[in-house]
């Protein structure tokens, strides 16, 4: 069956080939492809892109691709079928010469290469091509390609597309010496709106030499840029920040209830973050298996799974061993640090030591741009899910029984137990709560990290840090704190690094508790008082 679009190619090709209408800068550009010279390559493309030759495009993406062959004085377009055409008439061609020899690029040449292909694609009909040929001639100020820009603009009917065709037109403009003052004060104007790095860069490498009508307006606007690109930049590092103490948050709250009921310094709360994490692998892993079309709710059917998993090996803890030492927090230390090893040897005897892939469903892919800010779906997920989490907790503590009973052990564990309250099922329960909201932990953490056996070991200090400065077994106090010291060791790292910053917080804390030892809320009743 004939292609239509290809049948007219051809026609208008016959056309023009035998009138001579384009018997001109197009046919004349041809041998210097043969000329087998760097220089004469690029001279030919920039005349071949602005002749407006219907295999202009076609030629440039063959010398592109490695198929535009030359042999005597002629030029051959070898198409992706593995056929033959001539570059001048666009008609196959039949007897392959036997010096035939693929036209030679450098760098240079893929520039301008580029440049034309930028050019030749301003005017198509495709959105996406019509941006992608304004980013590349916006890359590469090629001249040649002003005219060709400024019809674009002139016939663009999208805003935005609009927007990066005179961000391309002023980046020809801002240089060329031999444009008018007007129109490179427009160049620096457009440059300055658009507020980039790419601008910024364009507006401080200006030539040597530039008048200084130029020269002042575009240090004006570079120092602007770098102000507007310092805000966003501040910006961007209060939202890691605040990714960063949601991820501690969701990890902290479990030790939070832990730690504030029954009073036990858990070492293997980060323990129970991971294995929060391994439940979200062998969840996808049976979805990938039996019903891929179920992946994308794959991180709803884990939630569950990782709370309930986890808050039985928590109450199985409890009971155990945790009860039994009780008063003596040393040993308990020693204990709940003994136990978080064998959890990690248990998983690595089971899933092995190497990190274990956990797939991000399609719908928290991508991010959103706005203005500077990148926010990528999978934090933004994160943050709205630890909300979720903490209030969730909310609600239990307030109105619920068991936050009820939890309330009274906190404040007075004497006092409950007189009253009839079974403290020691209180305490099975809060340590299952608490370690069933680390599993939930590790499903998040699944999305940003590696999952490891030794994922919790990477939280469980940071946790206990929020604990201590928010005030222990308090959730208020558990969620500023999270916030103040993810914010805060984000807003470090740029100027003292990581490490740095993570020792200066770590130095904060300490003299912070020192004239506030219960942190920042203090729970109040005559047993936490005494």
């Amino acid at each position: 069956m004939i292609n239509l679009r290809d049948f007219l190619r051809t026609l208008l090709l016959l056309v023009f080939t035998t009138s001579g209408a384009f018997a001109g800068p197009y046919e004349d550009a041809l041998p210097k492809f043969a000329a087998d010279s760097y220089s004469d390559t690029e001279a030919a493309i920039g005349t071949v892109a602005a002749s407006g030759h219907p295999l202009s495009l076609p030629l440039v993406e063959a010398l592109r691709d490695g198929r535009l062959l030359a042999s005597a004085g002629q030029v051959f377009i070898r198409e992706p079928s593995g056929g033959l055409i001539n570059a001048a008439t666009g008609q196959a061609f039949g007897p392959v010469p036997a010096d035939l020899k693929p036209v030679r690029l450098n760098n240079r040449v893929r520039r301008a290469i580029e440049a034309a292909m930028g050019g030749l694609t301003l005017l198509s009909s495709g959105a996406a091509a019509r941006r992608e040929a304004a980013r590349a001639v916006f890359r590469s100020r090629d001249a040649a390609a002003l005219r060709t820009i400024e019809q674009a603009i002139a016939r663009e009917a999208d805003p935005d597309l609009k927007l990066a065709l005179q961000a391309a037109r002023a980046s020809i403009l801002l240089g060329n010496e031999a444009a008018s003052t007007a129109d490179r004060l427009w160049a620096v104007e457009t440059l300055r709106e658009r507020g980039d790095q790419d601008a910024l860069a364009l507006l401080s490498s200006l030539p040597a030499g530039t008048q200084p009508e130029i020269v002042e307006p575009a240090d004006r606007a570079a120092d602007s840029i770098r102000s507007r690109l310092a805000l966003w930049s501040a910006l961007q590092n209060v939202w890691y920040g605040v990714s960063l103490g949601s991820v501690l948050l969701l990890a902290a709250i479990g030790l939070s209830i832990t730690f504030g009921t029954m009073g036990v310094i858990n070492m293997a709360h980060g323990e129970m973050v991971m294995l929060g994490a391994y439940t979200t692998f062998v969840v996808q892993e049976i979805i990938r298996t039996h019903v891929p079309s179920l992946f994308g709710a794959s991180l709803f059917i884990a939630l569950p799974l990782a709370f309930v998993v986890t808050g039985g090996v928590g109450v199985l803890i409890e009971r155990t061993v945790i009860r039994f030492l009780y008063g003596r927090p040393l040993e308990t230390l020693l204990a709940t640090w003994g136990l978080s090893l064998i959890l990690q040897q248990a998983v690595r005897t089971i899933f092995g030591p190497m990190n274990r892939e956990v797939g991000t469903p399609a719908w928290m892919s991508g991010a959103l741009e706005l203005g500077g800010l990148s926010l990528t779906y999978n934090r933004m997920a994160i943050v709205l899910f630890a909300f979720a989490a903490f209030g969730t907790l909310l609600l239990v503590m307030k109105y619920t029984s068991l936050g009820l009973y939890m309330r009274a052990v906190t404040q007075n564990r004497r006092m409950a137990g007189s009253i009839g309250i079974r403290t020691n099922r209180i305490d099975a329960l809060a340590f299952g709560l608490g370690s069933g909201v680390a599993g939930i932990a590790g499903v998040a953490l699944s999305q940003i990290d590696n999952v490891s056996p030794n994922l919790g070991q990477g939280y469980i200090i940071d946790s206990f840090m929020v604990v201590v400065f928010g005030g222990v077994g308090n959730l208020w106090g558990t969620l500023v704190g999270a916030m103040t010291l993810g914010v805060a060791n984000k807003l470090l790292e740029p100027y003292a690094g990581a490490v740095l910053g993570k020792i200066l917080l770590l130095v904060a804390i300490i003299l912070f508790i020192q004239r506030r030892p219960r942190g920042l809320f203090a729970l109040k009743g005559r047993a936490v008082e005494a």
